[in-house]
């Protein structure tokens, strides 16, 4: 790939920076690449009707060429032009279109294979961004679009941390502040019998119950099988030093930490923590500020969601050698926010009664 020039555009009035939206709009039609906001996390989009710029979006990232991307529409008529929309899917979409959902449907033949990783099928989604929205009108196609991270990094929920992957890589940045949720979307399988989550996200199993009744438990995917999903097989998420998750009750998280910071120092390593104000508060007099990342206080799940992977990333940048993170419940937001940790872990994790 051809190094070139990545400029950032800061977005403050989608009305007064419509040149940048024309801009923006002619480079994916002519089969170049455009990083994004989203309400979730940046994406890095291409035409999502042109091969060869889609396959430029593998090339920046250095994905595997059989994950599949998702497609970015601005409204319902545009999801017509690349999918059959079934009942199923009409009802997501009523509920929770636009927003932080994408539902698998069956292709149309205008949808080239480079996006859906071979699949007969595609993901589709309206995302509740104006920014991103703007972008798609003003290409006037659909928008294929992973994060805007290196294959396997931590997701993007800045145009820094947008930029510091795709430098030299992609000649366009939309600048539109940090994403609201800091998880990807929820993408929910609308074409069997029932309903499944493929990758949980901030619309929640229990919120989709409410509008399709029972779901459908969630595919096992081999290490042979083609994913039918973003983030299904792969790794993701990972910082640069190995981490480790800490499950402890709320009296024994302290000692825990305490526990594996110690250990960690004593075989000469540099040991950073990701936890709740409250705990680095207690951790102060043991691990440096520094090495401390606080992702919000004790039980707000949305902070931590929001966070997590900014959390990540600071420690790129941080001389340290092993992580240690805390852990939630897994029960609503708290779902999507561990299988994000559980994948950056490598599955990793200390249980303490």
């Amino acid at each position: 790939m051809n190094h070139l020039q990545t400029g950032i555009e800061k977005i403050t009035d989608i009305k007064v920076d419509s040149t940048v939206f024309d801009e923006a709009g002619e480079i994916i039609r002519k089969g170049g690449l455009v990083a994004f906001p989203t309400e979730t996390v940046y994406g890095l989009g291409a035409n999502g009707f042109d091969a060869d710029a889609c396959a430029k979006i593998y090339e920046a990232k250095g994905r595997p060429s059989d994950n599949p991307l998702i497609l970015h529409v601005a409204d319902r008529a545009m999801i017509d032009k690349a999918a059959t929309v079934t009942e199923m899917a009409e009802r997501v979409l009523a509920a929770f279109a636009p927003g932080p959902v994408t539902v698998i449907l069956p292709k149309r033949d205008e949808v080239p294979s480079s996006v859906t990783g071979g699949l007969t099928t595609v993901g589709v989604r309206m995302p509740d961004n104006d920014i991103a929205r703007a972008l798609i009108r003003a290409a006037g196609v659909p928008i294929a679009a992973p994060s805007a991270n290196r294959s396997g990094r931590p997701s993007p929920t800045t145009a820094a941390a947008v930029f510091a992957d795709m430098d030299g890589k992609i000649p366009l940045i939309l600048d539109g502040g940090p994403c609201r949720f800091g998880v990807e979307s929820t993408i929910v399988d609308c074409t069997g019998e029932r309903a499944a989550i493929l990758r949980p996200g901030a619309v929640t199993r229990e919120m989709l119950a409410e509008v399709l009744g029972e779901l459908a438990p969630p595919p096992v995917v081999g290490e042979k099988d083609a994913p039918l999903a973003p983030g299904m097989k792969y790794t993701h998420y990972a910082p640069l030093a190995p981490l480790t998750l800490i499950s402890a009750s709320r009296k024994k998280k302290y000692e825990a930490f305490c526990a594996a910071v110690r250990e960690a120092t004593e075989k000469g390593k540099r040991p950073g923590v990701i936890v709740s104000r409250e705990l680095a508060e207690e951790l102060a007099t043991l691990v440096p500020a520094r090495h401390i990342a606080v992702y919000g206080d004790a039980g707000d799940v949305p902070a931590m969601a929001a966070n997590l992977y900014e959390s990540l990333r600071y420690f790129d940048d941080v001389d340290v050698d092993v992580l240690f993170a805390d852990t939630i419940e897994e029960k609503g937001l708290g779902v999507a926010v561990m299988n994000r940790l559980k994948k950056a872990a490598g599955g990793r994790m200390l249980f303490i009664d």
